[in-house]
C-alpha cells in the first residue's frame, strides 16, 4: 500500500494543504490538538472533492442508465456473434458509439477520487512514523500525532504492534476496538449503497447479465473493504466512511428524484407524483412536468408502472398533456369507470359435485328423449312403407336367408373352372 501511494505523492501537498486550512477553522473552535479538529478537516477534505465530483456522479447516472437499456441489445449481439469474437467487439464498439455510451463513466467517480486517497494515505502514514509531508511542518506534525478519535490515534491501524501504539500515547485494544467498529461501519454501509441501488432502483422485468454483476459486486465489495481496512490508518477510516456515507445519501436522492423507468423506486415515485396531482389539480414543479411529458411522448411504449400511473389520472378524471400538464376531462373519467367495471365482472360461481353430477343427468335424459321418439317415428314409416309395397302376383315376398359366411344380396356367379 505504501508503494502504491508514493505513486501519487505528486498530490500531497495539495491534499495536505487543504487539510491544513480546514484544521485552522477547527481548531479555533475545537482546539489545535484535538481528534474533533483534525478529524473534521478529513471530513472537509471529503465534502470538497465529492462536491468537485458531482458533474462525474451525473455522468455515471446516466451511463448506468444507458447500459441497463443496452443490455438486450447487447445480449443478441452476444449470441449472433458468439463464435466471432472479434466481430462482436466491433459491434459491441458500434452499438456503444451510436448510443453515445461510454461502459468505463461508471467507474469514474471512484477513479477519480483514487488519488486523493492514496495522498491521503501516504500523509498520515508520514505522521506515524513522524516524517513532515506536504505543508505539515514540525508544530503540525506533533499536534496531529497528539489528536485522537475516541482514543484512537489518526494515524494509527488495527495491524499496529503494541509498541508502535503505545509510542503514540494510546493503548492497542482501543485502536482496535476503534478500528473494528469503523471497518464494520464502512462495509455496512457499502452493502447497504449497492442493495438499495439493486433493490428500488433496476427495472426488473428485463433478467439481464448487468443484474447478476451488481448482484456479485454487492457482497464482493464489502469483504474487499474489510480485508482492506485493517490496514489503513484510522484517518484514512474517517475519509472512506465518510464517503462511503456521502454515496448512499447521494444515491437515496438520484433514487427519489429520478429513478430508473420500470423499478420499485419509479413506482413510488409516480404513485407521489398522482397523489400530489389529484389533490392540487395541478403538476406544480417544472421538473415533474418534465417526467409527466415524458411518458405522455412515449405512448404506446410506457412500461407497466407508467401505465399505472395514467391509468389512476383517467380515473380521478384527468388526462395527461404533451407539455406535462394535466387537464379534466369526463371522457377519461368515464373510460376509467368503465374499465373499473368490466374489470369487476365476476366468474359464475363454481358448482358442488352433486349438483353437477345431476345437471348431467337431466342433460342426458332430455337428449335421450328426443332419440326415442325419432326412432319410434322411423320404425313406424318403416312398418307403413313395407306394408304399402306391392308384391308380385299377389304373393308375398319371401326373404332369402343368407348362408353362413356368405354375403347378403346377389352373389357373383362362380367361375366355370370351379364349379
Amino acid at each position: 500500500m505504501d508503494t502504491i501511494a508514493s505513486l501519487f505523492s505528486f498530490i500531497t501537498w495539495p491534499v495536505s494543504w487543504v487539510i491544513v486550512q480546514f484544521h485552522k477553522v477547527y481548531g479555533f473552535i475545537f482546539g489545535p490538538d484535538t481528534g474533533w479538529a483534525w478529524g473534521l478537516s478529513i471530513v472537509s477534505l471529503v465534502v470538497l472533492i465529492r462536491i468537485c465530483l458531482i458533474p462525474l456522479f451525473v455522468k455515471q447516472i446516466k451511463s448506468t442508465r444507458n447500459m441497463q437499456v443496452l443490455q438486450p441489445k447487447m445480449k443478441a449481439i452476444q449470441e449472433r456473434y458468439k463464435s466471432d469474437k472479434q466481430r462482436q467487439s466491433e459491434e459491441m464498439m458500434k452499438l456503444y458509439k451510436e448510443t453515445g455510451t461510454n461502459p468505463l463513466s461508471s467507474c469514474l467517480p471512484i477513479l477519480a477520487q483514487s488519488p486523493f486517497f492514496f495522498a491521503l494515505y501516504h500523509v498520515l502514514s508520514s505522521i506515524a512514523d513522524g516524517k513532515k509531508i506536504g505543508v505539515i511542518n514540525d508544530q503540525l506534525l506533533e499536534s496531529a500525532r497528539q489528536a485522537h478519535i475516541f482514543g484512537a490515534p489518526l494515524a494509527a491501524k488495527f495491524m499496529d504492534s503494541a509498541d508502535k501504539i503505545a509510542s503514540l500515547d494510546a493503548s492497542a485494544t482501543s485502536v482496535k476496538i476503534v478500528t473494528a467498529v469503523m471497518i464494520v461501519m464502512m462495509s455496512a454501509s457499502q452493502f447497504f449503497t449497492q442493495r438499495q441501488l439493486m433493490t428500488k432502483n433496476v427495472d426488473l422485468t428485463v433478467k439481464t447479465p448487468f443484474m447478476q454483476q451488481q448482484k456479485m459486486m454487492m457482497y464482493i465489495f464489502p469483504v474487499m473493504f474489510m480485508v482492506m481496512g485493517i490496514n489503513f490508518p484510522v484517518g484514512v477510516l474517517v475519509y472512506w466512511l465518510t464517503t462511503n456515507v456521502w454515496t448512499m445519501g447521494q444515491q437515496m436522492y438520484v433514487i427519489n428524484q429520478n429513478p430508473t423507468p420500470g423499478s420499485k423506486a419509479q413506482d413510488s415515485y409516480l404513485q407521489r407524483l398522482l397523489k400530489s396531482t389529484v389533490e392540487s389539480g395541478q403538476v406544480k414543479a417544472k421538473r415533474k412536468r418534465n417526467v409527466v411529458k415524458v411518458i405522455v411522448a412515449k405512448g404506446p411504449d410506457r412500461n407497466d408502472v407508467e401505465r399505472k400511473f395514467i391509468t389512476g389520472l383517467a380515473k380521478a378524471g384527468f388526462v395527461a398533456e404533451a407539455d406535462g400538464t394535466v387537464s379534466r376531462s369526463t371522457t377519461a373519467l368515464a373510460e376509467a369507470e368503465g374499465g373499473a367495471a368490466a374489470a369487476k365482472r365476476q366468474q359464475p360461481k363454481r358448482q358442488t359435485k352433486a349438483k353437477r353430477q345431476s345437471a348431467t343427468v337431466q342433460q342426458g335424459t332430455a337428449a335421450k328423449a328426443p332419440e326415442d321418439s325419432d326412432s319410434k317415428t322411423s320404425l313406424e314409416k318403416k312398418d307403413a312403407a313395407q306394408d304399402a309395397k306391392p308384391t308380385a302376383a299377389g304373393k308375398p315376398a319371401a326373404r332369402s336367408q343368407a348362408k353362413s359366411g356368405q354375403r347378403k344380396g346377389p352373389q357373383r356367379p362362380k367361375h366355370p373352372s370351379k364349379k
